[in-house]
């Protein structure tokens, strides 16, 4: 990152600006178990097709995922495999780090 000039920089911010906020997040769980089109994505989720629409544009300006028109409907997928890699480091280590807060509560508890 250090020889990064300072638009790709931006371009770095913005990747993860976009996995910063949790609609988002789940979205991208659902994806990574199959492809969904956006009423599918709007069930599981709970959400207006229109906010999970909204989400999944600015995902697909990063890259993140692909659409695909098929008939009526608009198809999406991840594209960007480092999507699962950087999911998988970051929940492992969140859980690593609720598992030790969780542990530490458990001690305290049994010495009062």
């Amino acid at each position: 990152m250090k020889e990064l000039p300072p638009e790709a920089l931006e371009q770095v911010a913005a990747y993860f600006q976009v996995l910063a906020e949790p609609t988002r997040l789940r979205i991208l769980n659902l994806l990574r178990q199959g492809e969904c089109n956006v009423g599918e994505l709007a069930q599981a989720c709970g959400y207006t097709a229109a906010n999970i629409s909204r989400h999944l544009s600015l995902m697909t300006k990063q890259g993140i995922v692909a659409r695909e028109g098929r008939g009526t409907s608009v198809y999406y997928r991840l594209t960007d495999e480092s999507v699962d890699a950087l999911c998988d480091l970051v929940c492992g280590n969140i859980a690593r780090r609720l598992e030790q807060a969780s542990q530490t509560n458990n001690v305290f508890r049994a010495s009062l």
